[in-house]
């Protein structure tokens, strides 16, 4: 008689079957799988590190489910031990939920700049793995962007750093803008507020004021009243002019008509007393 003795293993968790480090998305399903060898086949089970009630699998991964796990599989013959970590990479901010991150932005040491005078833009957004940033501002010759692009410094601001700076930041799993307005001397040459991307902004921007178009009608109106009156009186002088130049002419030639005539008078004084002569002249309707 043949006897057959099959030999029995204790289990055993290899990297082949249990990888040590898993990398989970946001928002996505995911399960801690585990598998071992040994004779029996060993049952395994998997719990967070500090805080055992975890479940190793959901059906929308949140950042709560990063940490270390650690997985034990058991037969009739002993145990063994394997730990994992998970990372959950994201593109929102703490906590579990679809809020958007937090692209904030802020201006060191204000967004209302005397010319001349330094400042600097900040933008914070949080994000795994860590997102790049991005900018878009007025263009002028005086930036200068930080080593990691989050942030940008203007030196002796001028009126061509005033107006809109908005900061993207962006992951493999999406981007999200903010912005803010920056003014020099109180004025801002840009209007509104940058927000792109599928997220909101947690900058602020405020408007630029337009022009008051009444006043500058109302001016208009008086500028033109102005030049009127002044038109009517020019010439309501020159017409003066014209009438007293036109009857002095006209007398003059009565004048010198009636000379030539009968009708002009001689009149003698006398040479005693040296006088001369003196004509006398009547003039007759013309």
């Amino acid at each position: 008689m043949l006897w057959l003795f099959w030999g029995s293993d204790e289990p055993s968790i290899g990297e082949a079957g249990c990888p040590a480090r898993r990398l989970w998305v946001e928002g996505t399903a995911a399960e801690l799988g585990c598998n071992a060898s040994g004779n029996p086949l060993p049952h395994v089970a998997c719990a967070k590190l500090g805080d055992p009630q975890a479940p190793p699998a959901s059906p929308n991964v949140t950042r709560a489910h990063a940490g270390t796990y650690q997985c034990r599989a058991t037969n009739a013959h002993g145990s063994a031990l394997r730990n994992i970590t998970i990372t959950v990479e994201c593109e929102r901010g703490t906590g579990s939920g679809d809020s958007p991150v937090a692209v904030s932005l802020r201006v060191v040491p204000s967004a209302n700049v005397s010319r001349g005078a330094s400042f600097s833009v900040e933008c914070r957004a949080e994000g795994l793995p860590a997102p790049t940033f991005g900018w878009a501002l007025p263009p002028a010759p005086n930036l200068r962007f930080g080593a990691d692009n989050r942030s940008v410094a203007v030196a002796r601001a001028a009126a061509a750093n005033r107006g809109v700076y908005t900061c993207t930041a962006s992951n493999r799993h999406g981007r999200r803008a903010g912005s803010v307005v920056v003014r020099v001397d109180g004025e801002p040459r840009a209007q509104g507020m940058g927000d792109s991307g599928d997220g909101s902004s947690a900058g602020v921007a405020s408007p630029a004021s337009p022009c008051c178009p009444a006043e500058s009608r109302l001016a208009l109106l008086v500028s033109l009243g102005v030049l009127g009156a002044v038109t009517v009186l020019g010439l309501a002088a020159a017409g003066i002019y014209y009438l007293k130049t036109t009857a002095c002419k006209k007398g003059e030639y009565n004048v010198r008509d009636a000379e030539g005539t009968s009708e002009g008078a001689r009149l003698h004084r006398g040479d005693a007393g040296g006088r001369g002569e003196v004509f006398g002249i009547q003039l007759t309707p013309t």
